[in-house]
């Protein structure tokens, strides 16, 4: 342990601005990467391969271990090139959005969607219940979810019950399927989601439990999307949300948990105080412009 903490110590009296100017650069870069990817299933990964590579890295550094040194160094550049193969679509939509007019300092005004979304939700899935009509309708956050409105019909409506009601009407055409709520439309309908991997239904009671309820799930474990289903068999109201399912839930508790659960996003790869200050710089020359 006391060699442990002489070696840092050493370190950080070598440390000096050339040192500190280097390391604000690399976590600059790595900030700005996260920041590009936000909004994608890769950001989660990104941050979890980041941090396992900086503890490696420091761990290996502190102590003399040269075999570990030696499949750390000979690992890092394939993982290099693996990178940018496994996360293509993430980063492409990433640089699509750094490319947007504006987009460095833009911040979307929140504009108070669940008020909006989260009424007309409740008012149909009551209704849909009442009626024993299956639904999944799944509620977009910050990781979007484009390629599953993809696999769907798009539709760009505004969020309303009857709408919803009609979309899961019994043998209509797009009664099949998911509908994908993001901000306050509807994006697309009968869209095919991803079935849950994790196991949950076979290790309880609830083994013989429909598709609709795996495919919420599911889309609950590759992303931070809401989900809001209602069972044909039962009427049963269920909501999942990361990887969880809450079962068997009124219309008072449904909005209750949506409310909870549901937060506007705004979309900025500067951190708030850097954005807050160059909102003022930008609004103050405005201000001159007009007088």
């Amino acid at each position: 342990m006391n060699k442990i903490l002489k070696e840092i110590f050493f370190n950080l009296g070598r440390i000096n601005f050339t040192n500190i100017f280097d390391l604000i650069l690399v976590v600059a870069i790595f900030y700005f990467i996260l920041r590009i990817l936000q909004g994608t299933r890769g950001d989660t990964l990104i941050r979890g391969m980041i941090l396992m590579v900086l503890a490696i890295t420091i761990f290996s550094s502190l102590l003399p271990l040269p075999a570990f040194s030696w499949l750390l160094r000979n690992t890092l550049p394939a993982l290099l090139v693996a990178i940018p193969v496994i996360f293509a679509p993430e980063i492409r939509r990433g640089l699509e959005r750094l490319g947007r007019a504006g987009s460095l300092i833009v911040k979307r005004t929140e504009n108070h969607e669940s008020e909006q979304i989260i009424p007309g939700i409740v008012t149909a899935a009551q209704r849909l219940s009442n009626n024993r009509h299956g639904a999944l309708i799944v509620i977009e956050r910050t990781v979007h979810l484009d390629e599953y409105i993809e696999t769907g019909i798009p539709m760009d409506a505004v969020l309303t019950p009857e709408l919803l009601l009609q979309i899961f009407y019994v043998n209509t055409p797009l009664h099949d399927g998911a509908v994908i709520i993001r901000e306050n439309l509807i994006a697309a309908a009968s869209c095919v989601m991803p079935l849950s991997a994790s196991g949950t239904f076979s290790r309880s009671i609830d083994r013989q439990i429909g598709l609709r309820h795996r495919a919420a799930l599911g889309i609950s474990e590759v992303s931070d999307a809401i989900s809001v289903v209602v069972s044909e068999e039962t009427g049963a109201i269920s909501v999942t949300h990361n990887g969880r399912m809450i079962r068997r839930l009124d219309p008072s508790r449904l909005r209750n948990i949506l409310i909870a659960f549901y937060r506007p996003r705004s979309e900025t790869i500067l951190p708030p105080w850097l954005y807050n200050i160059l909102n003022k710089v930008f609004r103050n020359r405005l201000s001159s412009h007009q007088v």
